[in-house]
């Protein structure tokens, strides 16, 4: 099991909470691959970063909605901490007989994305009051400022599961032909 330490994706703009999450997963997605792949780099320019999917469009279409679940949940649930579950598992059969076969889930790896979706500051005040240009471009400031800091951490975390995911390999079962068996669980 890997905890990724928490993400706090601020602004509340939902493209910062998209742009986190998919990039994180796809990073874990593309250095538990073992199969053959064609590596997409994708550029997220809302915080000037580039991460690699494996180029699979059953996954990215995958990862895609779980992502609008998790979004979807977090706009339900503003200023809430939060977790996404990625699993990797193998299905072995459990008491094989004649008339069933029962199979069993053994996780070798679990990656929980711990994400902490703030709310912008001063949502939900009267949105018809005038504040002056000074203050709007402080606010501007301050989440440029916010969104800086998140890129810095966000390059961080995806350094940390390409270094994790390069060293810790000995648990991981013989090579197949196709991605490893794998669930993505969101908040509902």
């Amino acid at each position: 099991m890997r905890d990724v330490p928490p993400q706090r994706t601020g602004a509340g703009a939902a493209g910062d909470q998209r742009c986190a999450a998919i990039g994180i997963l796809h990073t874990i997605f593309f250095h538990r691959t073992l199969t053959l792949v064609r590596p997409k780099d994708v550029d997220c320019d809302l915080f000037e970063i580039t991460y690699v999917q494996c180029g699979l469009a059953e996954l990215e279409k995958e990862v895609d909605e779980k992502i609008n679940q998790f979004i979807a949940w977090a706009e339900k649930h503003p200023n809430r901490k939060s977790q996404v579950c990625l699993s990797f598992f193998d299905e072995k059969n459990k008491h094989p007989g004649w008339f069933s076969s029962k199979t069993e889930r053994v996780y070798w790896e679990q990656w929980f994305i711990n994400l902490h979706v703030t709310s912008p500051k001063g949502q939900g005040k009267s949105r018809g009051s005038k504040a002056p240009a000074n203050t709007k471009g402080q606010a501007l400031e301050e989440t440029s400022s916010r969104r800086d800091a998140l890129s810095l951490l966000i390059q961080e975390v995806l350094f940390q599961i390409i270094n994790y995911a390069n060293e810790k390999k000995d648990h991981i079962p013989p090579i197949s032909d196709r991605i490893f068996n794998h669930e993505i669980l969101v908040p509902r």
